[in-house]
């Protein structure tokens, strides 16, 4: 699996607002999932509130100053991803207390548990590359963003 799988370009954020509340941030990414054609906008609410919910069982913000919100919904029928980026951070109640910096947020079939699981895992190992990391923080296009991303891809952060 990798990033073009299921990461959508065009809904790819790189200015989140550092003042916005994790549900607002939450909000705003899949705000962008819809215009993108990769979310149903009747949808939209309750893909928010399972998201959330997901967050109230243990934060995604998993420290490093990234975070993974993420859960699974009857009304996608394929893997869709998105990227938030935040230059100032934004408080997401990461583990390790410090404000974050790069979200990925990724919603999934409910039917498909294995490409759920193995989509984290690949965003996990990539962002454990500091190399990668620090690049994705620091992007302030889409376009930088992707490139990172196919990079990525392509073997340019293995360990």
């Amino acid at each position: 699996m990798k990033f073009r799988d299921f990461v959508v370009k065009d809904a790819i954020v790189t200015d989140l607002d550092p003042y916005l509340t994790k549900e607002e941030i939450i909000r705003k990414l899949c705000e962008s999932l819809v215009t993108a054609g990769a979310l149903k906008r009747e949808q939209l609410d309750d893909i928010v509130k399972a998201l959330i919910k997901r967050e109230e069982l243990g934060t995604t913000g998993i420290g490093m100053g990234v975070a993974v919100p993420h859960t699974k919904h009857p009304s996608v029928d394929r893997l869709v991803a998105t990227i938030g980026i935040s230059p100032e951070g934004v408080d997401f109640d990461a583990l390790d207390g410090e404000r974050v910096q790069s979200l990925f947020l990724l919603v999934s079939p409910t039917d498909l548990p294995g490409d759920h699981l193995r989509a984290l895992e690949y965003i996990t190992r990539q962002l454990h590359n500091s190399t990668f990391a620090r690049f994705l923080k620091q992007a302030k296009t889409i376009d930088e963003v992707w490139t990172l991303l196919e990079e990525a891809d392509n073997g340019k952060y293995t360990h």
